[in-house]
């Protein structure tokens, strides 16, 4: 199984959090489905101020170049994006076009 730690923004703006929040209480199914079809095994999203931070349990195979291609043909997926991003904002080392920036691991306690 391969780990995933990822970063993301809210924009700045209480209402923003809170519209997010009720959104992410019961997800869309078709994002749920695409979600576990790329290999994804469990997905959780935490939030500190606006700084969401996102954790992906997968399988040894997946890749996210590949849910990047399956989630260009799928409609549903595209939707909930352009609905998020309305919420979303990159952080501020990101590329452009880039949401979801990949978290360097610096610490392990169990290889101590």
């Amino acid at each position: 199984m391969k780990r995933y730690c990822l970063a993301l923004d809210l924009k700045p703006d209480p209402t923003v959090v809170n519209s997010y929040k009720i959104h992410h209480e019961k997800i869309w199914p078709e994002i749920t489905k695409s979600i576990k079809d790329s290999g994804i095994l469990n997905m959780e999203i935490w939030l500190v101020d606006y700084r969401l931070f996102m954790i992906v349990d997968a399988e040894d195979d997946f890749s996210f170049e590949r849910k990047t291609i399956l989630d260009a043909h799928n409609p549903k997926v595209e939707e909930w994006e352009q609905l998020m991003w309305t919420y979303q904002q990159a952080l501020p080392t990101a590329q452009p076009g880039e949401k979801w920036k990949i978290m360097e691991k610096i610490f392990d306690l169990s290889v101590q």
